[in-house]
Formats: C-alpha cells, sequence, structure tokens
C-alpha cells in the first residue's frame, strides 16, 4: 500500500512537473515577445542593461535556491548526527554548513544588487512603455521568479519521493 501511495505521488509530482514546464515555456513566450517590445523602444545601452537584468534574474535565482537547498540538506544531516557519528564526519558536515552559509549570504547580496538594478531597469522602461506594458514587464519578472522556485521545489520533491521509493522497494524481499 504503502508503495502505491508513493508512486502515486510521484506521478501527481510529475504531472505538476509538466504543467509548470508549459508554463514556463509561455512565460518565455511572452519574455521574447516583451523582449522584441524593448529593442525597439529603447536606446540600445538602455536594452542592454535590460537584457543583462533579465539574464541575471533567473542566474541568481538558480543560485540562491541551490544554495538554500543544499544547507537544507546539510542541515537535516547535521540533526542526524549522534554518538555513533565519526569526528571526521562531523567536521566536514560543520566545513560543509560554514561554506554554504557564507555562499549563500553572498548569493543574497548578489540578490539584492539584482533588485536595485530592477529598479533602474523599471525606470528606464517606465520612460518608455505604456502603463499596461510596464505592468506586464513587472508580473513577467514575477511570473518568471515564482516559476523558477516552483521548478526548483517540485524538483526537489521529486527526488526525495523517488529515493524513498528506491529505498522502499530494495528494503521489501
Amino acid at each position: 500500500e504503502l508503495l502505491s501511495r508513493l508512486r502515486g505521488k510521484l506521478q501527481t509530482l510529475w504531472e505538476e512537473r509538466e504543467l509548470v514546464l508549459w508554463e514556463a515555456q509561455e512565460c518565455a513566450q511572452r519574455g521574447r515577445e516583451l523582449e522584441a517590445t524593448v529593442r525597439g523602444l529603447c536606446k540600445p545601452n538602455e536594452f542592454e542593461r535590460y537584457m543583462m537584468f533579465i539574464g541575471d534574474l533567473e542566474k541568481v535565482v538558480s543560485l540562491l535556491l541551490c544554495l538554500s537547498s543544499r544547507l537544507a540538506r546539510v542541515q537535516n544531516a547535521m540533526r542526524r548526527i549522534d554518538g555513533n557519528t565519526d569526528a571526521e564526519e562531523k567536521r566536514s558536515l560543520s566545513e560543509r554548513h560554514k561554506l554554504l552559509s557564507r555562499q549563500r549570504e553572498d548569493a543574497k547580496d548578489l540578490k539584492e544588487n539584482l533588485d536595485r538594478r530592477e529598479r533602474v531597469v523599471s525606470g528606464i522602461l517606465a520612460k518608455y512603455l505604456t502603463e499596461q506594458q510596464l505592468q506586464d514587464y513587472q508580473r513577467f519578472v514575477q511570473v518568471k521568479t515564482s516559476l523558477l522556485i516552483e521548478q526548483k521545489d517540485l524538483e526537489e520533491q521529486i527526488k526525495f519521493f523517488e529515493e524513498q521509493l528506491e529505498n522502499l522497494e530494495t528494503s521489501i524481499p
């Protein structure tokens, strides 16, 4: 029964992932349309700023998500430390935790810088775009970010349930 439930949960997650991937493709299409509009209205250097921001948005959000995920796994491993855990493993986990914490703080600084750049880009676009187009741009940035987060979350859940299913299948004779 547990195997059946895990398989059902995985099926649901795979379907959700397909939906999110479809939404991401739709968002990418809106992004291409917005890019064409911005290219046609802005000065080349302003368009370049816009493109750099959009490219960095995905990179910085993905970096933050990845580091947060890795840090959470290390923290979970640290919570499982007991009297039987050898000193080398404890030290290794502690060092990885410190490193990942520093890297995540650096990534948060990058995100703050990116937020400032977003305000600059919005100011530039406000000179050229209609109110509706500006709202479409803001919605695009918001949706792009939320889809990245949702994709990462689904991938983590799928990985977790696949591991659980595999462990359960190998433990049953």
